[in-house]
């Protein structure tokens, strides 16, 4: 199950491991399509956690990290922002695009 991330609880819950944030708005259609995509990614990897943000709901974090498009996907290792990509996408191009980021 994909977490739901807040302003407030955001950098408690990507301090550990791998974690990719879906940076999301409820308007986005993108963003719709890739809900359930990231859902099955999210019960299916072992190698790194899903969670999402509202950008609506959540603005300190979405200016915090200078998000401009929706989807956004922001990789974190440990706690630390590794690097950001856009876009929807297929389920394994997503996993394959985390997956080379993280190395």
């Amino acid at each position: 199950m994909v977490k739901v991330l807040t302003d407030d609880n955001f950098k408690e819950e990507i301090k550990e491991g791998i974690v990719v944030v879906d940076f999301y708005a409820d308007w986005c259609m993108p963003c719709k399509m890739m809900a359930p995509v990231l859902e099955k990614i999210s019960e299916k990897v072992e190698d790194f956690k899903v969670m999402k943000l509202n950008t609506t709901d959540n603005p300190k974090m979405t200016a915090e990290y200078k998000i401009m498009m929706l989807p956004s996907f922001a990789v974190y290792k440990e706690g630390e922002l590794i690097e950001i990509f856009t876009g929807a996408r297929p389920e394994d191009d997503f996993i394959s695009e985390v997956r080379n980021i993280v190395g």
